[in-house]
């Protein structure tokens, strides 16, 4: 009987201690999102509240991507009308769930390519006539990339996220003195820079290097703020970032997904890997009458180079050259 009694009340206490330990875990839950959504309503708060961006631009990706790799086409815009229309900065970031590998493709805004429906001409021009779709469409066309969503960011919007995840700068080895068209001056020398001048630093582009020089300094900047991200005072920084950042950006993401993937790529500590396109001694630079100086590629090799960098399958449909959504725009 004694032993019995025992029995009960081992498993009275072992109940007990179960209760306790689940109500912990779900106060903390609690705890945890109420702090993230705090955060969120703080950055979301700080932002200013006339930088909407709203578009109704057309996007027709060819399937939503849940688990795999993910490409996303990432535009930076200077929604105060600096670039005319014309998207600034033009990558492919591809992130893969299952080997956490993240990736990062420069395309050269100058880079002279066939636009679906228009002559040839420069890349970013696909963007002013029609958009993040007709980008799309030319990325297929030219080199065969199936690209599953599309982020726009306002560079406002950058600068804003820097100040949130780092208030005393990001520190940066500047090269050379740096004032051209960039809205800060910059003197060589390391030092932390706040967000308008890391974003003048990522900018900058008036010297022998060129695009080239600008490329560089970008993929620069983003993996300084990834690495800025992996600290434990970045990570607690994360739900206020995407309200800070929210109101400059425009994706065709659902926001679960898009915090789903900012979360995996940014707190993922292995490095970034980095290309950009045209790739070394593929291409020249003539100037056409009416567009200017381009950079004229060999496009099979970019498209070769571009499509083993993200690991593609050769005997997928990527490899196509058009696809039937590439129809001539009237």
């Amino acid at each position: 009987m004694a032993s019995r009694m025992e029995q009960k009340k081992k498993k009275s206490k072992k109940g007990s201690f179960l209760k306790r330990t689940l109500l912990v875990l779900v106060l903390l839950f609690f705890a945890v999102a109420g702090y993230a959504a705090i955060q969120y309503y703080q950055g979301l708060q700080q932002a200013d509240p006339s930088a909407e961006m709203e578009s109704d631009y057309e996007f027709n990706a060819p399937e939503e991507k849940i688990e795999g790799k993910y490409n996303v086409l990432l535009l930076g815009v200077d929604a105060r009308g600096e670039e005319d229309s014309r998207t600034d900065t033009i990558m492919i970031a591809q992130y893969d769930t299952k080997t956490e590998e993240t990736k990062l493709v420069s395309l050269m805004r100058d880079s002279y390519v066939e636009i679906p429906g228009y002559s040839k001409n420069k890349i970013n021009t696909a963007f002013f006539h029609g958009g993040p779709e007709l980008l799309r469409k030319t990325i297929k066309h030219n080199f065969g990339i199936d690209i599953h969503y599309y982020a726009l960011v306002d560079f406002k919007g950058f600068e804003d996220v820097v100040d949130t995840i780092a208030p005393d700068g990001i520190e940066m080895d500047v090269e050379k003195r740096m004032s051209q068209n960039i809205g800060v001056t910059l003197d060589p020398g390391v030092q932390n820079l706040n967000g308008k001048k890391l974003l003048g630093y990522a900018r900058f582009r008036h010297d022998a290097e060129g695009d080239f020089g600008r490329v560089r300094r970008q993929q620069k900047v983003i993996s300084a703020v990834k690495d800025e991200f992996t600290s434990l005072y970045g990570i607690s920084k994360l739900p206020k970032v995407m309200g800070t950042i929210q109101p400059y950006i425009d994706t065709n993401m659902k926001m679960l997904t898009a915090i789903g993937l900012a979360k995996d790529v940014m707190l993922n500590k292995s490095e970034i890997e980095t290309m950009k396109i045209p790739v070394d001694n593929t291409w020249n630079d003539p100037t056409y009458q009416g567009i200017g100086q381009v950079l004229e590629m060999d496009i099979e090799a970019n498209k070769q180079a571009l499509q083993e960098f993200l690991g593609l399958d050769p005997n997928s449909s990527n490899m196509t050259t058009q696809s039937d959504d590439e129809e001539p725009e009237s």
